[in-house]
């Protein structure tokens, strides 16, 4: 998160800063769905890895990362060369400016570049995650963001004799810290307390019959996690509707409320692998209690925050970007949104819980008709009678839809009897 504030920082600081930053909402989003969608294998092979160490048989959880492996290269390489290839056909479609279709597909065009090593990374994440050991995804990330903020300053100001190459430097900057992170994750897979234990070196197996399960937990959280994403993208794009300006602070209060949306992604990985390793040990009133106080920490980080989002906007603002026009445009929606997301962070948390028993279907549909039926018609129609800011009036509707639904289907404990 630290990372994506500071690329947008970076990057509101260009001349022209409004334009690179209109077109920077279109590129983060827009391979944010196309990573969202495949780093579902996260989940497939967390969940699986989860339960598979839950009930003992560690030998099958290290099969199920040599599967999530091949089917991440496969992934990795093909979308990789259609993104870089088509960037520009793709992200026209969302910009009635041709600058910021340019721009964003620029962008695009280097960050497709590092997504089989992204992927790749992903099914250790899984991995790691579903043993426990989420501290070598955060050792992972810190080199990798490392890297990205380091040659973000390279290559978007073109400094010590590196191209200047703007917006594009941020993707190009982005793949190399996918690239660096990977190679940590293959160090530490080496290391012989996991190569001994997990033997995913010493037999490999793969085949469809292994492919096949992680795809099934996989594909309804990818077409989730795209759903989410490209919902926004359409979001942004509404938001162009009303002018570039408009468009460039939606995308800066978008990067700020995710401050709010990632942590809780944290607090849903670890109520994953609690969930998935109590279910998988025959024990599932106590999943149902890491569920709940899990949520109920999300709930006290989110009011936090809201209070800080709503008290300080400006402050806030200004770490992102200098152009004042954009910050002016912001402020509003920024104390808006950090009112709405306070209820986000349970909702997240159940629903994690939900995909770690294995309902991901349920979850899948719960986000369509949330995201989809409530919150972009609604943001459409209000925003056309009141402007940007009853666009963003759809938000706080959709969060409550979301959450109480999930907190409905955790409570009715039927999930506790699913197989995987």
């Amino acid at each position: 998160m630290l990372v994506s504030i500071i690329d947008t920082a970076m990057i509101g600081r260009l001349d022209h800063s409004e334009v690179a930053l209109a077109a920077m909402g279109l590129g983060v989003l827009a391979t944010w769905t196309l990573t969202s969608f495949f780093s579902s294998l996260a989940t497939g092979t967390h969940v699986l890895v989860a339960r598979r160490y839950g009930q003992g048989k560690h030998t099958a959880a290290g099969i199920v990362l040599n599967n999530s492996l091949a089917l991440s290269l496969l992934l990795g390489l093909a979308f990789g060369f259609i993104g870089y290839y088509y960037a520009y056909q793709f992200i026209g479609f969302f910009s009635s400016d041709d600058r910021v279709a340019r721009a964003a597909a620029e962008y695009i065009k280097f960050r497709s570049l590092g997504l089989p090593f992204f992927l790749l990374a992903v099914s250790y994440r899984g991995f790691f995650f579903g043993i426990g050991h989420t501290k070598v995804f955060m050792f992972s990330a810190i080199v990798s963001y490392f890297f990205n903020i380091v040659f973000n300053y390279l290559l978007i100001f073109g400094v010590w004799g590196f191209p200047r190459m703007g917006l594009a430097g941020a993707g190009l900057a982005a793949s190399i810290g996918m690239f660096l992170g990977l190679i940590f994750f293959i160090l530490v897979t080496f290391l012989p307390v996991y190569r001994k234990k997990y033997k995913y070196y010493d037999m490999i197996v793969v085949g469809i019959k292994h492919i096949l399960p992680v795809i099934r937990i996989a594909l309804p959280v990818s077409f989730q996690n795209i759903l989410i994403l490209f919902g926004f993208l359409v979001f942004v794009a509404i938001a162009g509707i009303f002018g570039t300006l408009q468009q460039a602070a939606t995308q800066v209060v978008i990067t700020a409320l995710f401050l709010s949306f990632m942590p809780c992604f944290g607090f849903g990985i670890a109520t994953q692998t609690l969930v998935g390793n109590a279910l998988g040990d025959n024990a599932p009133k106590e999943a149902y209690r890491y569920g709940v106080e899990t949520a109920k920490i999300a709930t006290i980080f989110t009011l936090c925050l809201g209070a800080l989002f709503t008290a300080f906007p400006g402050a806030i603002l200004s770490v992102i970007t200098t152009n004042r026009e954009v910050v002016t445009v912001a402020r509003p929606l920024l104390m808006l949104a950090g009112i709405a997301q306070i209820a986000y962070g349970s909702g997240i948390i159940l629903a994690n819980g939900l995909q770690a028993a294995g309902a991901t279907v349920f979850v899948m549909f719960l986000e369509v008709i949330t995201h989809w039926i409530v919150f972009l018609p609604l943001a459409y129609f209000l925003g056309t009678r009141f402007g940007i800011f009853g666009a963003w009036m759809a938000l706080p509707i959709y969060i409550l839809a979301y959450s109480t639904m999930a907190w409905i289907r955790f409570r009715s404990g039927s999930w506790m009897e699913m197989k995987v």
